[in-house]
């Protein structure tokens, strides 16, 4: 096995430790707001960084917006700032399709057909395909998550469409729309997604069609989301699978621990090793402006703002999840 096998399962290890009811409790509710207001105060006026400007919708956003939210396994939601504001989910979403994909295939699919090491590499590269000899990638980087699209139940793309946006419905616990323009801005500039696709096809690790899995993929990233439901999203996998405003289970707790060691060694992309030292959060960034990150069995947290790092990670939203993670004392390690 290899050695970066091993540290996912460490990794699960660890957040199945501290999702624990004995050794983990939810911080004090009144000191939750407290401390986002303490971090949109902090922040708010930081402006390093810029806009995503590859899709020309992403570089049309205000980048003055800058919301956060934090919601708890008890289903209490706290905000400040922007929480309204609807923006693109972008590579937030591919943490929902695997989900989904570990729900319908099993969490063993998902290492024999995609792969679940970290590549190191720029979210978009080409390079960590060739290099890895299996051709396997990781579903939180946009080779493996075109290709988990690919392994979704569904005959064609409106019925694949249709499951998984009802999936992200239950998740945010109302109906979610997509940012036609945003698609259509992403649709007309998605060259680069195509060539790593048929890439993929060529070494048998892609399984079905390509202009139809790549459709989807496009329409996932460009789904309109605010904080608030970011917040309310990931505060299932802080809820061991459970969604904890409707009581519903969505996932087994096996998979959510799953999700979240991938999420640990691979969501902000080739800094997640600086992320994990640093903030110790199972975490998802997206070049909309968004991330998301679970303190198992304490709290899930989103954070929006517009202007990226060279990495494509928010920078104010970085910051301010590592000062209300620290606030709360929620780093697993």
């Amino acid at each position: 096995m290899k050695l970066t096998n091993y540290l996912v399962i460490f990794v699960q290890l660890l957040v199945l430790t501290c999702a624990s009811p004995v050794l983990a409790k939810s911080p004090q509710q009144p000191v939750i707001q407290s401390i986002l207001d303490d971090a949109y105060h902090k922040f708010e006026n930081d402006t390093s960084g810029k806009n995503a400007d590859y899709i020309p919708a992403l570089a049309k956003v205000d980048s003055a917006y800058f919301g956060l939210a934090v919601v708890t396994p008890h289903g209490k939601i706290y905000t400040k700032g922007d929480v309204s504001q609807p923006f693109s989910i972008q590579s937030i979403s591919k943490v929902f399709t695997l989900a989904l994909a570990m729900e319908q295939k099993g969490p063993q699919t998902i290492v024999d057909k995609i792969g679940v090491n970290a590549t190191g590499l720029a979210f978009n590269s080409v390079t960590a395909i060739e290099l890895n000899k299996a051709r396997s990638v990781n579903p939180l980087v946009n080779a493996g998550a075109i290709a988990t699209v690919s392994l979704l139940d569904g005959k064609n793309e409106k019925a694949k469409w249709s499951a998984l946006s009802a999936w992200y419905d239950k998740f945010a616990n109302r109906k979610l729309s997509v940012l036609e323009d945003v698609y259509k801005s992403e649709s007309d500039t998605n060259g680069h997604n195509r060539a790593i696709a048929e890439l993929l096809t060529s070494y048998d690790r892609f399984y079905g069609d390509v202009d139809l899995n790549l459709a989807v993929y496009t329409r996932q990233c460009s789904v309109a989301v605010t904080t608030k439901d970011l917040a309310v999203m990931a505060s299932v996998f802080a809820n061991n699978g459970v969604h904890p405003l409707t009581d519903k289970r969505l996932m087994s707790s096996d998979n959510v621990s799953r999700v979240l060691a991938v999420m640990t060694t691979a969501g902000l992309y080739e800094n997640s090793g600086q992320w994990a030292y640093q903030v110790g959060l199972p975490a998802k960034s997206g070049v909309g402006g968004g991330i998301i990150a679970v303190s198992p069995g304490k709290f899930a947290v989103a954070v929006f703002s517009p202007r990226l790092d060279s990495a494509g990670n928010s920078i104010r939203a970085q910051k301010a999840i590592d000062y209300i993670a620290e606030k709360l004392h929620a780093n697993i390690f």
